[in-house]
């Protein structure tokens, strides 16, 4: 199998399912019980939340667990809300966000806030100046990606917080790390990132764990009501297996970011190069975007097509986000991309697992696919 779709879900790492198992079957006590297994398994929540605070060079205290990066999201932005409402009518935010926040979003301009939504350009990129021109003292958030789920646009998301902040020093600043956590070095260390969403199955984890960094002193109003885990801000029994894996693979790979990022960077590159000697083939991803995402054009053939095309070859892409479930790219639709590159559209992502040989079968398949369904 050659798996090429890592922007959706990456593979577990067996390393990690054992952490796991290990911790399912031991650390069993509820960590709220005030007797020794209750402890051990708090214990293990604690180094959990110092590991994953490591990666972003923050504090444990300031570290939250959650379901999902979903949730994460969902939290910040309806906490922001729900904290700046006696004071701000508006929401900055960009034109190719995750459906996680975008569709917040929506609900939000349900109850009368106004959503400024800044377009990408042609090249996918975020014109920066714009952005901070829709910011006036009337904007409680502004809500921007780490990294692009469709074509890998990058932001530098301290130097824009701080732009944010400059300009209106109250307005809330949440950024969607989703993609870009360790595999792109984000350091909050005295940042003006106020918060900052997790996913541990785009690295390595299972499904069903994440986290929310919430700056020290940033007040938001919790999404839900229960036991009070979580200081109150998630509350509900906490998922101890699914909490030590995320820590643990803050641990493995928060300490490889940089050697990780090089490897994927030569991928992308020896992709980008074998695929612009096929004539059909056109790049939607920024040359300067994050080297784990490439997505692509090709010319007359439907993505759908393709996908089952080089399914059929034991090569595994996607046509967008995978939360879209095969509609068309919300992003290249923002960005004013013609239909019929929407169309064909074609998403490769990487992990520490990929190798030139998934290239190879890529490239492969892609030429042999054109062949046979340009014939027909």
């Amino acid at each position: 199998m050659y798996y090429l779709d890592n922007a959706a879900t990456t593979p577990v790492d067996p390393e990690l399912a054992k952490i796991c198992y290990e911790t399912m079957t031991e650390l069993f006590g509820n960590p709220s019980s005030l007797y020794t297994p209750g402890m051990k398994s708090e214990q293990a929540i604690n180094k959990a939340r110092e590991q994953v605070a490591a990666t972003l060079g923050v504090t444990a205290q300031e570290i939250y667990f959650t379901a999902c990066g979903t949730e994460s999201d969902s939290i910040a932005i309806l906490g922001a809300a729900q904290k700046n409402k006696k004071w701000a009518t508006n929401i900055v935010t960009t034109g190719y966000e995750h459906p996680a926040v975008f569709k917040t979003l929506d609900k939000l301009a349900e109850q009368g806030w106004e959503i400024r939504t800044i377009k990408p350009s042609q090249e996918g990129t975020i014109d920066e100046t714009e952005l901070l021109n829709a910011v006036d003292s009337k904007t409680g958030l502004v809500t921007f990606m780490f990294v692009n789920n469709e074509i890998g646009s990058l932001i530098d998301i301290t130097a824009l917080a701080r732009k944010v902040k400059e300009k209106t020093p109250r307005t809330s600043v949440h950024v969607d790390g989703v993609q870009g956590w360790c595999k792109h070095t984000a350091k909050l260390t005295a940042s003006d990132v106020d918060t900052f969403a997790i996913s541990g199955h785009k690295m390595r984890c299972p499904k069903g764990i994440g986290a929310l960094y919430i700056r020290k002193n940033y007040i938001i109003d919790a999404a839900f009501v229960g036991g009070g885990q979580e200081k109150g801000m998630r509350p509900g029994t906490e998922n101890i297996p699914y909490i030590v894996t995320l820590g643990a693979a803050a641990e493995k790979y928060g300490k490889t970011t940089e050697k990780r990022l090089a490897e994927v960077t030569r991928l992308n590159n020896l992709l980008r190069k074998e695929l612009a000697e096929i004539k059909e083939v056109e790049i939607n991803s920024p040359i300067n975007g994050s080297p784990y995402i490439l997505n692509f054009s090709i010319e007359d053939i439907n993505s759908e097509t393709m996908l089952h095309s080089l399914e059929e070859t034991q090569v595994y892409v996607s046509s967008g986000s995978a939360c879209s479930k095969g509609a068309q790219s919300h992003t290249l639709i923002a960005m004013d991309t013609p239909p019929s590159k929407i169309n064909g559209a074609i998403r490769v992502s990487f992990c520490d697992m990929s190798t030139e040989k998934d290239i190879e079968c890529l490239i492969k398949g892609l030429k042999e696919g054109i062949k046979t369904l340009l014939r027909r």
